[in-house]
């Protein structure tokens, strides 16, 4: 597989109508899980104009492109400012992931500022959504018997127990299982995923994993208990500075 250069993506979000402050590659190739026939999904955040928010209008405060690039289908989803620091406190680990992406498309010195208050957002309630999101895409894989939605399992439980231990936010499914005890076969199930996108999850011994599953949820629910991070959020005021500062141009 040829391995994504997330500097030859900046062209995508050039035609924007408003400033994109970053973007980040997201999805399977952040997960550590991508396939040959993955689409690319980009992350991101734009800066909609003061008057667009102060007026009558309804501002797009989230916009969404699909569309076709050599073969490979492109996904970019972008929020205004506001509205991504807003879901930043709502102990949202999946805008966390984003913002925090090692793979970026587009960067300025706002994105650089907003990653440096990342760390004050972080709370050991986010173990609750990676919990929640772990149920959800069980429950996918219970129904579908695909390989993706079982690999995501994993992938969110490994990310919360490895935030709740931390305090950093680490979605490649790869580097955690180096780091987080989790089962030997994996790296199995990974390779078997980036031969298709939608691949069914055959082979598996369906009580092993569940058990496997419970254990890391037992693990997460420990983790969270003994976290140093704190219960609350104590970035909103310098949230809120830096978004007055930077929707004035200051």
């Amino acid at each position: 597989m040829i391995p994504l250069k997330p500097a030859t993506l900046a062209p995508a979000i050039a035609d924007q109508p408003d400033p994109v402050l970053f973007a980040t590659v997201s999805g399977a190739h952040l997960y550590g899980f991508p396939s040959r026939d993955s689409d690319v999904d980009l992350r991101g955040v734009h800066l909609l104009p003061t008057e667009a928010l102060l007026g009558l209008g309804r501002p797009e405060e989230t916009r969404s492109r699909m569309w076709d690039r050599n073969g490979v289908e492109m996904d970019l989803v972008t929020h205004d400012l506001r509205k991504f620091v807003r879901l930043m406190l709502r102990r949202n680990g999946y805008v966390m992931e984003q913002l925090l992406s090692p793979l970026v498309v587009h960067t300025t010195d706002a994105h650089a500022e907003l990653v440096a208050l990342a760390p004050d957002v972080l709370t050991s309630h986010h173990a609750h959504h990676y919990r929640g999101f772990a149920g959800t895409q069980w429950r996918l894989f219970e129904k579908s018997g695909e390989l993706k939605p079982l690999l995501y399992v994993f992938r969110v439980l490994l990310t919360g127990i490895h935030l709740m231990r931390s305090g950093q936010v680490e979605a490649d499914l790869t580097r955690l299982v180096g780091e987080v005890a989790a089962p030997g076969y994996l790296p199995d199930l990974i390779a078997v995923k980036a031969e298709a996108e939608h691949g069914a999850a055959t082979g598996l011994d369906h009580e092993r994993v569940a058990t496997d599953i419970k254990a890391l949820h037992s693990a997460l629910d420990e983790a969270q208990a003994a976290s140093s991070l704190p219960e609350t959020a104590a970035g909103h005021d310098a949230l809120h500075d830096f978004v007055v500062r930077v929707r004035l141009g200051r």
